[in-house]
């Protein structure tokens, strides 16, 4: 695992031994960045169940004025924090420990997100309740563009129910990313 492009562009990352994490094949991250490249220089990042923080630093890495990592299992943490060190993103770089709802709730009243990425376990409705979390917070208004890592087959007509519109699905092998839209009534 690798960072893609950008100020620290074919750095080698660390990843976590096991199967506590499910890193992003350079292939999908790539394809992924490709897609957002427009929308990254200057824009605040928030990466949810970060893992080894791959995706928040190839953000970084690509011109991301602030990358905000949530994470909930300590060796993902120290992980991370060793990956921004030696990528030098440190600087533009914030890690939080804890679940991704409660995060959320902590970093409440600050601006809004301009992306918000989030790779949760499969199959544990995590989704949804950051979904519901995000409906009216600060952190998302209609210019966010938040994007969901799930499984390709995987029911997501639900997004609605929490007040987002999918506005563009990128189908991969096993998985996909659902791009979405916040379209509450109130924005």
């Amino acid at each position: 695992m690798r960072v893609i492009a950008g100020t620290a562009g074919s750095l080698p990352l660390k990843c976590i031994e096991g199967r506590d994490t499910r890193p992003t094949t350079d292939r999908i991250k790539e394809t992924l960045f490709n897609m957002i490249q427009r929308e990254l220089p200057g824009c605040r990042f928030l990466d949810l169940f970060a893992g080894t923080g791959a995706i928040g630093i190839e953000a970084l890495s690509r011109g991301a004025k602030e990358a905000v990592f949530v994470e909930n299992q300590q060796k993902a943490l120290a992980c991370i924090r060793e990956n921004l060190s030696f990528t030098k993103l440190s600087d533009r770089a914030r890690v939080l420990k804890g679940d991704a709802v409660t995060a959320l709730y902590q970093l409440e009243g600050e601006e809004s997100f301009d992306i918000i990425f989030m790779d949760p376990p499969y199959g544990q409705g995590l989704e949804q309740q950051v979904l519901a979390a995000l409906a009216h917070s600060s952190l998302a208004d209609e210019h966010t563009t938040l994007i969901l890592e799930t499984l390709r087959d995987g029911d997501t007509d639900w997004t609605d129910n929490y007040g987002f519109t999918v506005f563009r699905n990128k189908n991969y092998k096993t998985n996909r990313h659902l791009f979405l839209k916040l379209t509450r009534p109130d924005s």
